[in-house]
């Protein structure tokens, strides 16, 4: 495929006339369990932050110690995507999805029965970033189902498994409440296992997606402008949700005074916005086309965050929050509605790089947040900077539109 129909199935929306119909085009089963999968990971990947009041308690952390160790299963994971998605190609998704279930284990029995003390929390922070790198597998198993015209709602109804994030942010402070920290990490075994079950059921890999992987392939694609861009529109999207919804509940309760059970119940009611989004926002890709509605999301970000940075009331805060959080899945959607567009034959080691420069966004965040509040004061400063950043992605991406859009018209395409 030549430059040009890269970039004008990139920006332009696929027309559907003629086309399957997408619950005809797939292979249904796998997208169950692919969400499966991912949902029951991320609830396990952001355990600690959604327990981080209650950690915090337990071995007296400062609020950069907080934002520390709940952002070590965020970069962990980014690194151990890149791993996961060299495995997914190498010997199938569904492969590799069971080993990355199996290894989740460890880190949960090592929650529930050895954690005594900060530097065990941080280790087994590491070790559950192996959920968080499940976004490597997940993802482009679905996504190898299903043609161009459909990828967005595809990538989007898998990749809407971060509602996970909910189930761990609503229920792990009551059970920490009613069993101790502890316990909450050996509950978690029980989804696990089950969505374990599921995906062993239901999950296949499509044909011929199984390829040899190598350095050189991604050596390739780090030589390519396009890897670096989709990186920071990553970074800020899906390492805005994942830093802010893991960092959220130690927000609420040190910045509002609100308790560990109330923080969580408003960072649910948040990461719901986020969750919901994401299928939306490949949904609106696929009509619209991902840079058009991306520069949108981006827009919304930027002013979302600077209103949080003045640090309203909890009502407020809350309200902007949600808004900020549903811009970011939104755009969550987008980006993969075109990855696999753009880089068509090397999803899953593109989708393990753009993953990876998403937890490295999301690492970034809550150590961001908690270091300026430690050492300055407020929070404020820390949204501002990630405003910042947005704004930085909005700039790019808005730069690379008329570089595209300039090509277009020197080929005498259509600028759209």
């Amino acid at each position: 495929m030549s430059t040009i129909e890269q970039v004008q199935r990139i920006a332009s929306p696929t027309s559907v006339t003629g086309k399957v119909s997408f619950w005809d085009a797939g292979h249904l089963p796998t997208l169950v369990g692919s969400f499966f999968y991912f949902d029951t990971s991320f609830m396990i990947w952001v355990l600690l932050g959604a327990l981080g009041n209650h950690v915090a308690g337990s071995f007296g952390l400062s609020v950069a110690q907080k934002g520390f160790m709940t952002a070590i299963p965020l970069l962990a994971g980014s690194v151990l995507r890149l791993v996961l998605g060299v495995l997914a190609d190498s010997l199938g998704g569904k492969k590799a999805g069971l080993i990355g279930m199996s290894v989740t284990l460890l880190p949960l029995l090592g929650g529930w029965l050895w954690a005594d003390s900060l530097a065990k929390i941080f280790l087994i922070g590491m070790l559950l970033g192996v959920a968080g790198a499940s976004f490597a597998v997940a993802l482009p198993m679905a996504s190898r189902w299903y043609p161009p015209e459909h990828q967005g709602l595809a990538m989007g109804l898998a990749g809407a498994g971060n509602s996970g994030t909910l189930f761990a942010t609503l229920f792990a402070p009551r059970l920490a409440n009613a069993f101790g920290w502890h316990a909450v990490f050996g509950l978690a075994i029980v989804p696990l296992v089950f969505a374990l079950t599921v995906f062993v059921v239901c999950a296949k890999d499509a044909p011929n997606s199984r390829r040899k992987q190598n350095g050189s392939e991604y050596l390739a694609l780090l030589n390519e402008s396009d890897t670096y861009r989709f990186c920071l529109f990553y970074a800020v999207t899906f390492g805005g949700f994942s830093g802010l919804i893991s960092f959220m509940p130690i927000f609420l309760h040190d910045q509002y005074s609100a308790s560990a059970v109330l923080a969580g119940d408003l960072t649910s009611f948040c990461v719901l916005s986020g969750s919901l989004m994401r299928p939306l926002g490949g949904w609106l890709a696929d009509r619209l086309g991902g840079i058009r509605v991306l520069i949108g999301f981006y827009a919304g970000i930027v002013l979302l965050l600077l209103a949080i940075a003045q640090l309203p009331s909890l009502t407020t805060a809350v309200i902007l929050l949600f808004g900020a959080l549903g811009c970011m899945g939104l755009g969550n959607g987008a980006v993969f509605q075109f990855v696999p567009q753009r880089f068509t034959g090397r999803v899953g080691a593109m989708t393990g790089l753009v993953g990876a420069a998403g937890g490295v966004g999301g690492f970034l965040f809550p150590v961001i947040l908690g270091w300026f509040k430690q050492y300055f004061g407020s929070f404020g400063f820390g949204f501002a900077i990630f405003a910042g950043l947005a704004g930085f992605a909005l700039i790019t991406l808005a730069a690379a539109q008329r570089r595209w859009i300039g090509i277009w018209l020197s080929e005498g395409g259509l600028a759209r």
